[in-house]
């Protein structure tokens, strides 16, 4: 394991963002690992909350893989169609559980390559579901976390979600990896809001380089 500087930085913002916040779970609504996928795939350029307005529904007619790959994506379709990419996503849904039925017993695999064979799925929701489902360390990173580890100076603005996945592996041990990418969203939707950012109420605003230049700047 890297111990340098980042890997310094990336400690402190771990263990000062989980004395704020604590252990989190992942805040959509599930039972199953293939609730879990189908909430994570339903969750792209959506809130969460809306997703949890959509899958009970969903689930009560489709409990499980089997039943989803018999199902029709018109009919997925009116249920989830409050959600953005609703007609994709239903198509995606039904097909994902075909695949997972002809292909995986109906189980979902536990291994990144097999997820992310699934339709749908890319590396970022691989990393939800090995993590939540089947405590499988790994680090997801979605736009907050993206944002978040620019502002840090941790990462760049071409800087690849895989490349930055890369960086924090390679300095926090793996035991800490989900939470630490559940700390960042949660910290990036409730204070460093895109926009509207909270500095004056950050518990890393010292640690944060746009903190800090925020911080200077009100001092002039």
């Amino acid at each position: 394991m890297i111990n340098d500087k980042k890997a310094q930085l990336i400690r402190q913002l771990h263990d000062r963002l989980y004395e704020y916040y604590g252990d989190l779970g992942c805040p959509l609504l599930h039972d199953t690992p293939f609730q879990l996928l189908v909430a994570v795939l339903l969750s792209a350029q959506c809130k969460d909350d809306r997703v949890n307005m959509v899958t009970p529904e969903l689930f009560k007619r489709f409990p499980d893989a089997r039943a989803m790959s018999k199902a029709d994506a018109e009919t997925v379709g009116k249920i989830i169609q409050s959600l953005g990419l609703w007609r994709n996503k239903a198509e995606n849904i039904v097909k994902l559980a075909q695949k997972l039925t002809d292909d995986f017993n109906g189980t979902v695999p536990q291994s990144m390559e097999a997820l992310t064979s699934l339709p749908g799925i890319g590396r970022k929701s691989a990393n939800v579901v090995l993590g939540n489902a089947f405590n499988i360390p790994g680090f997801p990173v979605d736009t907050h976390v993206q944002r978040l580890m620019k502002f840090f100076d941790l990462a760049s603005e071409k800087d690849s979600p895989e490349k930055i996945e890369d960086l924090v592996c390679k300095r926090l041990p793996p035991e800490y990896w989900s939470n630490f990418s559940h700390l960042l969203i949660t910290h990036g939707r409730r204070i460093c809001i895109a926009r509207r950012m909270q500095c004056s109420q950050c518990v890393i605003h010292e640690l944060c380089a746009h903190g800090r230049k925020v911080a200077q700047a009100n001092a002039q």
